[in-house]
């Protein structure tokens, strides 16, 4: 019996080792799991029963889920972005650009330009989205152009737009604080049975919708075409400039929902540190969840899995206790973790 025991644990370990290597969908799981378990340690059971301890798990979980879901759903993009082998790390000062766009269309005072044409409540609000969602993607399609038909690297070209898009929005901003109407709030916070939940409904619709194009559409596959060998797709028919512009151009849109998103749960934006690190978060959680750095592949069920997983290490390390300016330290671990391990993996 014990060496059956012993036999069976060693098969264990082979079979867990051999997936955690070569399944990255694998490794993200099971560390998602095991982050899991220690927050529901952390939480503790000191509760007078079962029921109300389920609640507070419960509630704890779902702010989770609704702090993140903003940048979750730019993470999403940040996939598609990594795997065709670029970079954005202006995804947190175009949100700040959009929001305020957005602002200044639904401002209820009298600088308002919705209000001053006539438009208000749904109507309003829908032509107000549509033109965030619009500018976002305008914004991305110009650093798409940066890309492709200015030759410009990834890294420079959002670090340039980074710094143009915040400075901009802050000079115009400046003295101006729009005043949101009630009804746009709903947007992030009408509640479902009694629970407001509509900003993970949104994250897991756009994840839906980003692994249907990445799993089934021939985009989804010239994306990961032109991250694996840009010369290679380009010989096979693909339209490399095409693709990473669509990339970019996706990637706004995403950042526009998200900026969209804040403002209905808050109500205001500040200029100067809205949105400030998105990127860095949205990159950790894409390269945790297996992308690789190096493009060419990626996995948007892992992009959740790494969203989750940072979210919920922020959240056990509030729970323990643990300094804010260490936190980021954390953080930093995984993402070092992660990329050591892929390069581990593509050298085996």
């Amino acid at each position: 019996m014990e060496a059956g025991g012993d036999s069976g644990k060693r098969n264990f370990i082979t079979w867990f080792m051999r997936n955690w290597r070569t399944r990255p969908l694998f490794s993200t799981g099971a560390v998602l799991a095991a982050m899991v378990v220690l927050q529901t340690l952390a939480l503790g059971f000191d509760f007078p029963s079962f029921g109300d301890w389920l609640v507070r798990w419960l509630m704890n979980w779902n702010n989770i889920l609704r702090n993140n879901a903003g940048i979750g759903i730019i993470s999403l993009g940040m996939t598609f972005v990594i795997i065709s082998g670029g970079i954005d790390l202006a995804v947190g000062s175009t949100l700040v650009a959009i929001g305020a766009a957005v602002m200044v269309l639904i401002d209820t005072g009298p600088n308002g330009i919705l209000i001053r044409t006539g438009l208000t409540g749904i109507p309003a609000y829908l032509v107000a989205i549509a033109a965030g969602v619009a500018f976002g993607a305008f914004l991305g399609q110009m650093t798409g152009l940066l890309v492709t038909k200015g030759k410009m690297p990834p890294f420079i070209a959002t670090l340039g737009t980074m710094k143009i898009c915040r400075s901009v929005t802050q000079h115009f901003m400046q003295g101006y604080t729009p005043q949101v109407p009630r009804g746009f709030l709903q947007i992030a916070s009408f509640p479902v049975a009694g629970h407001l939940v509509m900003p993970i409904i949104y994250w897991l619709f756009f994840a839906v919708v980003f692994y249907i194009i990445s799993k089934r559409t021939a985009f989804g596959r010239q994306v990961i075409a032109v991250g694996s060998n840009e010369r290679a797709a380009r010989l096979s028919g693909v339209n490399v400039q095409h693709v990473k512009r669509m990339v970019y151009t996706l990637m706004g849109a995403m950042v526009a929902f998200s900026a969209i998103l804040q403002v209905s749960r808050i109500g205001s934006m500040d200029y100067a540190n809205a949105g400030s690190g998105n990127e860095m978060d949205a990159i950790s959680a894409v390269i945790v969840g297996g992308t690789s750095m190096a493009g060419g592949r990626g996995f948007i069920l892992g992009t959740v899995f790494g969203t989750l997983i940072i979210a919920v290490m922020n959240n056990l390390l509030n729970l323990l206790g643990v300094p804010p300016f260490l936190r980021e330290a954390f953080k930093g671990v995984i993402v070092i973790g992660a990329v050591l391990l892929q390069k581990r993996e593509s050298s085996s």
